[in-house]
């Protein structure tokens, strides 16, 4: 008889989660975990209005992958948008920081762009991202 040795297939959420957790090890990152996949790191707490997932925000922002190639960054003065309109990621994240806050947010693809290639990021990729929320309009 034929033995089939069982392949333990791991999720992309586990993938992702593995990502993330072995990221933070490296970098002695101190990253909170909302359960959603996302995790959060505040470096500057910030005084000013905290916004919900359907505020409109400036956020000066760097988004890199895990291997540090950065995909898309805002000038100094930020970029202004509605919470509703951008991913998953960022709906759940920003609402974490007050104006004037900065940190990072670790972002699981199913957060992300999942399984699809936005321009230069590709498919099913853990997104990080330096943000700075400038304003709460």
């Amino acid at each position: 008889f034929v033995t089939c040795k069982k392949r333990k297939v791991h999720s992309q959420a586990e993938l992702d989660e593995k990502i993330i957790t072995n990221y933070i090890s490296d970098n002695h990152l101190n990253a909170t975990a909302t359960g959603s996949g996302l995790y959060y790191v505040i470096s500057t707490q910030g005084t000013g209005a905290q916004p919900n997932s359907s505020s409109n925000v400036t956020v000066n922002y760097k988004g890199s992958l895990k291997d540090g190639t950065v995909f898309d960054q805002s000038a100094p003065a930020g970029i202004s948008f509605g919470l509703p309109g951008v991913i998953k990621g960022w709906q759940e994240g920003i609402p974490l920081f007050k104006k004037g806050g900065k940190g990072v947010l670790l972002i699981p693809s199913a957060l992300g762009y999942g399984d699809r290639a936005t321009g230069s990021i590709p498919a099913n990729s853990v997104l990080i991202f330096d943000i700075e929320l400038l304003n709460v309009n």
